[in-house]
């Protein structure tokens, strides 16, 4: 029998209908700022991505907060959206791939209107949402198989270090846990390598984010994310708690310059899908679309 994946030994972490509840939300309002910033830094890490690309996924694009900077940043790439679903969305204006005006005339079938898998790209970016997957094992061989060989993954999410502070509180209060725990780098680059992807890299920075009073910290915080542990303590919650928390806060988490500082570990990740290498064993199956990808790698003249 196979050996689990890290991921597959861990204890849920989410509440799924929590986190529906969240996406939800989170869905039919703009990217919180947080997850623009984000975006931006991790913009500045695609002078890796050598070759330019003609097709880009926008995973999660309606929280990833990316779109404009994707298109400023390849404007004449084809921008691919996906919903939080994992499912494609409608391509923005300008990247229609209907039929042309001639193509109406004379009746030809419309190359959107044919039943086709969903369109491979040379870059997948999915900027803060991988914190949110508990079943990483399932999600990464979808990125795998959306990629181009050669095609170059590029990530950022929340680390374990994340509202550290925020914890402490709760458990002084015995309360429980604020929040989900947050997956670690190296959890991450061992469940890329196990999916196939070659050379991943992470690195992380802490970025410390300050607030004048509890409720606006709170606020700031409802809309990163609500609280999806599975561990979270249960039923509706007075205003005496609310007053108790709010005292808690300032008690442990107001600075030298009187406000309420949080800080967050944000992690950024890239790698990239190599050529599809046929494990020898003393008999090995291999698929008929990875022998054609292995016969086109050697053979680049090749379109059959």
């Amino acid at each position: 029998m196979a050996e689990p994946t890290p991921t597959a030994r861990r204890t849920p972490r989410i509440d799924p209908a929590a986190l529906q509840r969240h996406l939800r939300q989170s869905a039919s309002r703009a990217a919180p700022w947080l997850h623009e910033e984000i975006a931006r830094r991790m913009a500045e890490r695609l002078s890796l991505v050598r070759r330019q690309p003609a097709r880009v996924i926008d995973w999660w694009s309606p929280t990833s907060g990316s779109a404009a900077l994707l298109k400023a940043q390849y404007p004449q790439a084809r921008l691919l959206p996906y919903g939080c679903d994992d499912q494609p969305l409608p391509e923005a204006p300008g990247t229609d791939t209907g039929p042309r005006w001639w193509q109406r005339l004379i009746g030809q079938p419309a190359r959107a209107e044919l039943p086709a898998a969903p369109p491979t790209a040379e870059l997948l970016w999915a900027n803060m949402m991988l914190h949110w997957v508990d079943d990483l094992p399932a999600l990464l061989p979808r990125w795998h198989a959306a990629l181009e060989v050669d095609g170059f993954l590029m990530f950022s999410c929340f680390g374990p270090d994340t509202l550290l502070e925020l914890r402490a509180v709760y458990a002084e209060l015995g309360w429980g846990l604020p929040g989900s725990p947050w997956i670690d780098m190296h959890d991450l680059g061992d469940e890329l390598v196990h999916a196939g992807f070659a050379d991943p890299v992470m690195d992380m920075e802490y970025l410390t984010l300050t607030w004048d009073s509890p409720a606006a910290l709170l606020a700031e915080l409802r809309g990163l994310g609500r609280n999806t542990a599975s561990s979270r303590q249960p039923g509706l919650r007075g205003r005496q708690w609310r007053q108790t928390l709010d005292d808690a806060l300032k008690r442990h988490l107001t600075g030298p310059d009187g406000r309420l500082h949080l800080r967050f570990e944000i992690i950024y990740g890239h790698a990239f899908r190599p050529v599809t290498r046929a494990r020898v064993q003393a008999q090995t199956e291999i698929s008929l679309d990875a022998m054609r990808e292995m016969t086109r790698q050697r053979n680049p003249g090749r379109t059959d």
